[in-house]
């Protein structure tokens, strides 16, 4: 390889459309390098970062599952919200350092961005899961001072976690099937609130059993989304549709995350004006 290049690493890591999105805006930009996907093992994990670490044209990596927390005692340095969030999903080489970096945070709130600028009388996030994922996902709204309740099939790994990352915050952890079922609580006025349906587990991806919510269990007006990219249109997003909701889908924090990535490896923007164009083609 003569040009510089960046990738993704993961096991497995073929499902990974970080290649598609990062060679996209490369194109559009005519940048001359390359992104890449990485098949690394675990048990690989520190000899591939010794290897990286002296290879001049590397620009860094993405990190993805199972590697996420692994790679933390490996690296020199992190970045304070990788840090904060406790798993890195972008790692760069500076000055010889390898320096973990969490753009997961603000690649989740991006297609959020325009309500949280807003004033609200309240904030509400139902938010499913409690693994690597659900840590940024949780850490953004917490940020963001969202009152959190956290579903998980084990209730006491949920309120470990948001004592972990937010533990001032006033924080319910609840368990999952909790939301299966109906409910007859009547939601009080909720004009001038933010309400928030997340899915942040990997229920609903291909090959993984749905994600099971009553939608009696939603507040008026609540915004679903849902992190899962394959595939884009899950049951959780489609139920909410047919109910009425307004969705989210898994390609905007995908795509918002590559975008904070892709600036560290490249030193350049990425052409967001042609971001239907780039969904039309991860859709394909």
């Amino acid at each position: 390889m003569t040009r510089p290049y960046a990738e993704v690493i993961g096991d497995p890591i073929a499902q990974s459309k970080s290649p598609a999105i990062h060679g996209f805006w490369l194109q559009n930009l005519d940048i001359k390098s390359k992104y890449q996907a990485t098949h690394v093992h675990s048990r690989n994990l520190g000899e591939f970062l010794n290897t990286r670490r002296t290879d001049p044209l590397w620009r860094g990596c993405n990190v993805t599952m199972p590697h996420k927390q692994a790679v933390i005692p490996l690296l020199d340095r992190l970045d304070p919200l990788a840090a904060a969030v406790g798993a890195v999903n972008t790692i760069i080489p500076e000055g010889g350092a390898l320096v973990g970096y969490n753009t997961d945070v603000p690649g989740f709130l991006e297609p959020l961005r325009p309500m949280l600028n807003r004033v609200h009388y309240f904030r509400m996030a139902r938010v499913f899961g409690t693994g690597g994922a659900a840590r940024a996902v949780v850490k953004g709204l917490a940020d963001e001072k969202l009152v959190i309740v956290l579903a998980g099939r084990n209730p006491d790994k949920a309120r470990d976690l948001l004592r972990e990352l937010d533990p001032t915050g006033e924080h319910h952890a609840v368990d999952i099937a909790h939301f299966a079922d109906p409910t007859d609580f009547d939601f009080d006025d909720r004009e001038g609130c933010l309400d928030l349906i997340i899915n942040a587990s990997s229920l609903g991806m291909t090959g993984q059993p749905p994600l099971l919510l009553d939608m009696s269990h939603a507040p008026p007006n609540s915004i679903f989304y849902d992190i899962v990219t394959s595939p884009l249109e899950t049951p959780f997003l489609n139920a909410a549709k047919n109910a009425g909701f307004r969705t989210i889908d898994g390609l905007s924090m995908l795509i918002g995350q590559a975008d904070h990535a892709f600036r560290r490896f490249f030193g350049a923007i990425p052409p967001r004006d042609k971001d239907s164009d780039l969904r039309k083609m991860l859709a394909t």
